[in-house]
């Protein structure tokens, strides 16, 4: 345990004065097998036989059918569905900002892709309608998390392959924890911003005006809709895997963003791709060196240490999980949620189960715990890019923000921590999970 420690306080240092996460990891899996006494030649060969596997090739799919989805201009057909139905509310564009933030996670799976895609089109948005752009840019950096909660979500994928769970089992635990943070999120938007002179409202029109509205922007957006819904029933619907889904994924993007919303040319599809394809790489080469850390752990025993090291802190069960969560939150301060996924799996999963929390349902509790790290200052990866989007000061939306996580977050998280069935529910009835 004390070699862990250290190797943990170097990885933790190298990642505040900014080394690149690929290479920390990198640093921290050579460095804990030369401590350990390990061979190199038995742990990089067994990592690159787990690389090889069919599940993690819907990785590069799903990211790159999501950097396609957002260069062939989904993003505006999907502000545009939500708004006909909330832009007449006070505080409505915030609550179109938030489901569409959910809806976007449906399609690219990233919290990061919800930023760069959504926040670049909404921040302003809300700004010219009289929202503080502190505001704007911590609504969309909390609601960026929903990305992480709604299928296909990328952190599950990893996190099923590296646990040997299901990867639909996964997708599907995290659903209602995520629709319930989006209509708190919603809840607190409105109440925020009900009284507020500044904030804008659109013109009411009449009923059947707002029906053609309506009708109008479901037709315009039903195409990007209907990816998840072909996906998911596939999943669920027994037609194809995931890793299938992905491709079908990206066979369904093509011809919806060059011929149907025209967005796409051979100029912005390439970008789109090239995007995707530096984005895969550094995600593989992380998940190469976490293989690696990962073998060795297993080998030196290290989540039993940890699970007899929590036990011997108190034999509470719920003292203990709350101190998982803990470390969950501060690994998705310090890391990426695909990061923070794989070192969740390898390292508290198996204390979870020792406690007799089913893997299901711990795969949601990553989620969520996952998501409220990237979002918490003081190292906080999505809300910080959401306020370089926003343009946005520290100052401007640590207030909104912490407003969102205490009132918002947390309890979401607790909830589904000590309350199974949020995570269970769906699993158990759509695919018979014990």
């Amino acid at each position: 345990m004390t070699t862990l420690a250290l190797i943990m306080l170097l990885i933790v240092i190298l990642l505040l004065v900014g080394m690149p996460v690929a290479y920390v990891f990198g640093v921290g899996a050579i460095g804990f097998a030369l401590f350990t006494g390990k061979s190199m030649s038995y742990l990089i060969p067994h990592a690159f036989w787990q690389l090889g596997s069919f599940t993690l090739l819907s990785l590069p799919l799903f990211i790159i059918a999501g950097a396609l989805m957002g260069a062939s201009g989904i993003s505006d057909r999907l502000v545009q569905f939500v708004n006909a139905f909330v832009g007449p509310i006070r505080g409505g564009l915030g609550s179109v900002t938030i489901v569409t933030c959910a809806l976007f996670g449906a399609i690219a799976g990233s919290g990061a892709s919800a930023i760069a895609a959504i926040g670049s089109i909404m921040i302003p948005k809300m700004v010219d309608q009289g929202y503080p752009r502190g505001y704007a840019s911590a609504l969309v950096g909390c609601s960026s998390v929903l990305a992480l909660l709604i299928p296909p979500s990328i952190p599950m994928i990893i996190f099923a392959l590296t646990g040997g769970l299901s990867v639909a089992a996964a997708f599907l635990s995290t659903i209602i924890p995520g629709i319930v943070i989006a209509l708190i999120y919603c809840l607190i938007n409105y109440i925020y911003l009900r009284k507020s002179d500044n904030v804008q409202v659109e013109e009411k029109i009449s009923l059947p005006e707002r029906s053609r509205v309506i009708a109008k922007a479901s037709k315009e957006a039903s195409w990007a809709i209907l990816m998840p819904v072909i996906m998911l029933g596939g999943i669920y619907g027994g037609i194809f895997t995931p890793t299938e889904a992905a491709a079908v994924a990206l066979a369904y993007t093509l011809p919806v963003g060059f011929l149907i919303y025209r967005g796409l040319n051979l100029q912005t599809a390439m970008t789109a791709i090239i995007r995707g394809a530096v984005s895969t790489g550094s995600i593989i080469a992380m998940i190469f060196f976490l293989f690696v850390m990962s073998r060795v752990m297993i080998m030196e025993q290290v989540p039993q240490q940890l699970s007899d090291f929590l036990i011997s802190l108190s034999d509470n069960k719920i003292v203990i999980l709350l101190l998982i969560n803990l470390l969950l939150i501060l690994i998705g301060m310090l890391v990426d949620d695909v990061s923070g996924s794989i070192l969740a799996s390898i390292i508290l999963l198996p204390v979870a189960m020792d406690l007799g929390v089913h893997p299901i349902h711990f795969a949601a509790i990553v989620g969520t715990n996952l998501g409220l790290g990237n979002i918490t200052p003081p190292c906080a990866p999505l809300l910080y890019m959401a306020g370089s989007v926003g343009n946005a000061q520290f100052n401007e939306y640590l207030k909104p923000t912490l407003r969102f996580i205490c009132l918002g977050h947390l309890p979401v998280v607790l909830a589904v921590t000590f309350i199974p069935d949020l995570a269970l529910f769906l699993p158990r009835l759509l695919m018979g999970i014990e």
